[in-house]
């Protein structure tokens, strides 16, 4: 008796870098004009673009947010915060020791809060992100989620890694078993197996040179401190760790191009799953271009910034003074000249990783899945609604979450 066939579609990405260009420099420009307010509205028209060029089976998603939305929800978060900052300074008037301990427990309650964020904000973009008029939603509890997280990454921490294959697998899983498309719910079949060969292959090669690099210099079977000067006189110990950082270098690509592709492979939606490949040659040609781009525009603006500024930055050399009074004196027509060309800089540096990361990993991502059984996507009905404005407000406060 013949087997059914399944039926599959693919993912495609029509999106160009130029069209995307176009948009991130009207944005920067009038982020400049407005004093960083326009922000807002290039973070929706960037995940608009991102959106509308990518098509399941012929048909766009569609994103729904607002810049309004995402504004207030940001002002709703610094809300939040005020408290805080009222703490920091309360912390800066007591004694160095208190302040220390003030600060630290500050901190680690702020990266508490970054896993609380992250989810609120996952909720909001898939609450606003539809396919054929069908919403996606996520459900489950944002303090759940930041609490595992936060005790997967202490296991990690006093691991020294080993039970990163664990926290991987269950931060996914509890993120896409709480995820919904319409009125039908996502499943997330995979574990800690599905990454851990890779995973501690490269481990413990890794683990292996450092232990050898140190037995060869001496430091293990002597006893005597390990003195970096010394290791240059060993070809054996330079060798081997050279070879941890090879691994380390290598291991990036290979591991972010296997775990994406063997995580989102595990996600099923009713009788449709997901069959996802991203190539580790990709990711490595993404970064080549993105340093070779960078060190072009680095040189470009030490050239402009020679030009234009030197001769008024001169006298400063000559004399060795830097001091405020001294910069001051330059006059506001040039010290406008010279924060311009930063923040040039910095937005050209921000640009490129849009353009060559954020659109490179979504399109790698796109063109690499195939949607099995695609056909039961079409029996989901219309379910859900938009969530709160306040967790993205806060995931852009700490900036995480993507897109």
């Amino acid at each position: 008796m013949p087997t059914p066939t399944t039926s599959q579609t693919t993912i495609s990405f029509l999106g160009t870098r130029w069209r995307l260009f176009g948009i991130l420099l009207s944005g920067y420009l009038l982020m400049l004009m407005t004093l960083g307010m326009y922000r807002f509205w290039l973070v929706t028209n960037k995940r608009r673009f991102y959106w509308s060029h990518t098509q399941i089976h012929g048909e766009a998603m569609e994103y729904t947010g607002t810049a309004v939305q995402l504004l207030v929800g940001f002002l709703l978060a610094l809300a939040i915060f005020l408290p805080l900052y009222g703490f920091f300074f309360y912390l800066s008037t007591q004694s160095p020791a208190a302040t220390v301990y003030g600060y630290m427990g500050a901190g680690i309650f702020m990266f508490f809060l970054t896993g609380y964020a992250a989810y609120r904000g996952r909720r909001f973009l898939l609450s606003r992100t539809l396919w054929r008029g069908i919403r996606f939603s996520q459900e489950g509890n944002a303090w759940a989620y930041a609490i595992r997280r936060f005790l997967w990454i202490c296991l990690a921490i006093v691991t020294v890694g080993l039970a990163y294959p664990f926290m991987v697998a269950s931060l996914w899983k509890y993120r896409y078993n709480h995820t919904w498309f319409g009125d039908r719910k996502c499943e997330f079949t995979g574990s800690w197996r599905t990454i851990a060969g890779p995973y501690y292959f490269i481990y413990f090669m890794f683990v292996g040179f450092i232990v050898a690099g140190l037995y060869f210099s001496g430091a293990m079977t002597s006893g005597k401190a390990v003195n970096v000067e010394d290791f240059g006189d060993n070809l054996i110990v330079v060798g081997m760790f050279a070879g941890a950082g090879f691994v380390s270098f290598i291991a990036y690509f290979y591991l972010r191009a296997r775990i994406t592709s063997r995580m989102l492979s595990s996600v099923t939606i009713g009788k449709a799953k997901l069959v996802v490949r991203v190539r580790a040659r990709a990711l490595f040609w993404q970064q080549f271009s993105y340093t070779i781009l960078v060190s072009i525009v680095a040189v470009m603006f030490l050239l402009l910034l020679g030009y234009i500024m030197g001769d008024i930055l001169q006298p400063l050399m000559e004399k060795n003074e830097t001091s405020l009074n001294e910069v001051l004196k330059l006059g506001w027509y040039n010290l406008v000249i010279f924060g311009l060309i930063y923040l040039s800089f910095m937005a050209s540096l921000t640009m490129l990783a849009e353009l060559v990361f954020g659109l490179g990993f979504w399109r790698l991502v796109a063109r690499g899945t195939i949607i099995e059984n695609e056909t039961d996507l079409r029996t989901i009905r219309a379910r859900g609604e938009e969530s709160a404005l306040v967790g993205e407000g806060l995931a852009d406060a700490l900036n995480v979450g993507a897109y």
